[in-house]
């Protein structure tokens, strides 16, 4: 079967490759690869700012049809619609295992980073990591199930009231989804962006987010300010990984208020500003990828439609066009991808 491999690290090296068929373990889980979304974490993967365990088949956001199961596996059937966590190994003795925060266990090894992903025809995937799609979920939505749960995971953390003033910084999939799930919590929603997220801030205002800030022609801290009586948001979630963007974020914040950093930034190292989270007192979040009680919350959010995920979908490729999807994404008019598998 064909796949799409980053065959070693550095820039570039992502090959399609003639690979073997995997077959299924006693306690896994065959799936016949529907759709798979491209990540940011793909990108930086594909421009060597990322490591992973190559050579190896990226891709952890997909859906699919189960075509066989392990003799283990109890409660999944051949032919169930299905999505995946993205976990594929955890040493099940850690603290973090025991509370399913599988997400912070040492040895745990992720699809489409340590194991082969979903950017081919067929996956193998460990039994408890399977999620059956509900009735209002179809393929093409379920393949977002683990980005929104990226989303849900920082939504989690920042433990938002109803009628709190809510910042998201940044307008790429992920925030688009923080921002929708923030919505749906009662607040009011503030999403920023770019002269180049035109049409990502766009699609803000058509799912119903409250303000749009293109920060390089509007002042972010009056429209702030004026919605806050000054005071300042109750919460920012950081969704872009620009440096700038986290100091900006601390500087919206009223005292007391809280700050998630979802987006991951280009290097350990980054110039913060401590004075403000000293003086203001604010409670400072760090949120890593996601665990199974958001995924849970996720696939409930898109089947009761109080989150549209699918409409963020703008590109679809197969994976022998990768270079076309890269190009997308880079240049800004892609929203969200989509890649498909090929014979």
């Amino acid at each position: 079967m064909k796949a799409l491999v980053k065959t070693e690290l550095g820039f570039g090296n992502l090959e399609v490759l003639d690979v073997e068929e995997p077959t299924v373990g006693k306690d896994q889980v065959k799936i016949l690869v529907k759709y798979a979304g491209v990540c940011g974490t793909d990108i930086h993967t594909y421009e060597g700012k990322y490591k992973v365990k190559a050579p190896v088949t990226l891709g952890h956001e997909f859906s699919g049809e189960v075509v066989e199961i392990g003799e283990n596996v109890e409660g999944i059937k051949i032919g169930d619609k299905v999505t995946t966590e993205t976990t594929f190994y955890i040493c099940g003795e850690c603290k973090y295992c025991k509370t399913k925060d599988y997400n912070l266990c040492s040895t745990r090894k992720g699809l489409g980073t340590q194991q082969n992903g979903g950017f081919t025809k067929y996956v193998i995937a460990r039994k408890e990591s399977i999620h059956i799609l509900p009735g209002n979920v179809d393929y093409f939505t379920a393949a977002l199930t683990e980005p929104l749960s990226c989303s849900q995971h920082g939504i989690a953390k920042a433990n938002i009231k109803e009628g709190e003033v809510v910042v998201v910084l940044g307008p790429g999939p992920i925030g688009l989804l923080t921002a929708q799930i923030a919505k749906d919590l009662g607040a009011t929603v503030i999403i920023t962006g770019l002269d180049k997220d035109t049409n990502r801030l766009e699609k803000a205002k058509e799912l119903g987010i409250d303000v749009t800030v293109n920060i390089q022609n509007e002042d972010i801290k009056k429209i702030v300010n004026e919605l806050t009586d000054g005071y300042g948001a109750d919460v920012v979630l950081e969704c872009t990984g620009a440096v700038p963007a986290l100091n900006m974020g601390l500087d919206l914040l009223t005292k007391k208020g809280r700050y998630v950093q979802v987006g991951i930034f280009a290097t350990p190292e980054v110039n913060v500003d401590f004075e403000k989270i000293i003086q203001k007192e604010l409670e400072v979040i760090g949120c890593r990828s996601q665990k199974p009680a958001d995924w849970h919350v996720s696939l409930k959010l898109m089947n009761e439609n109080r989150v549209d995920a699918k409409s963020l979908v703008t590109h679809e490729y197969d994976i022998t066009e990768w270079d076309k999807a890269y190009e997308a994404i880079k240049s800004g008019e892609a929203i969200k991808v989509v890649l498909t598998p090929v014979e």
